[in-house]
């Protein structure tokens, strides 16, 4: 066998992993955990003790970072559990689409475009009425898991 006969397609992405893993017992309340494979902040946090055979249990009550639905799990403590890397990007607000979009402007300069107005009614009320007036906004944008939503906005005061 020759070598020109191995033929490999790499499928995979540059490395950096959506989530790390980190042992069920140290998890804790405000922390964030992957329930059912959604980006979760935790809300509270049970631990059972050992039982006849061995293991403590975690139970996990979540929050879905972006779609806010509960979710619950419960894991033994010594195992591992999916932690998300979840950051937060503040951008400055150029323009909103009438598709929907918001147009953002990063730290160096660059214009993201492919950001949809948030769901809660509240937020995008805020957004939407601070725009019209002409105010300089900067929302605060998270992202998970291949993930982003806009989930926070600061008025820096009136466009000059």
């Amino acid at each position: 066998m020759s070598d020109e006969e191995h033929h490999f397609e790499s499928k995979a992405d540059a490395g950096a992993s959506k989530t790390y893993p980190q042992q069920a017992g140290t998890i804790r309340k405000n922390g964030y955990i992957v329930i059912k494979g959604r980006p979760c902040k935790v809300v509270e946090v049970s631990t059972s003790k050992t039982g006849k055979h061995g293991h403590a249990k975690c139970h996990f009550v979540g929050i879905d970072i972006f779609t806010a639905k509960k979710l619950e799990d419960i894991v033994p403590s010594s195992h591992n559990c999916d932690v998300p890397h979840v950051n937060r990007t503040d951008y400055q607000l150029i323009d909103i689409s009438e598709d929907g979009f918001v147009s953002l402007l990063t730290e160096n300069g660059n214009t993201k475009d492919d950001l949809r107005l948030p769901t809660d009614e509240s937020l995008l009320t805020q957004i939407k009425d601070g725009f019209a007036e002409g105010k300089d906004l900067v929302v605060s944008v998270m992202s998970a898991m291949g993930e982003e939503q806009i989930c926070a906005l600061k008025d820096i005061g009136p466009k000059n």
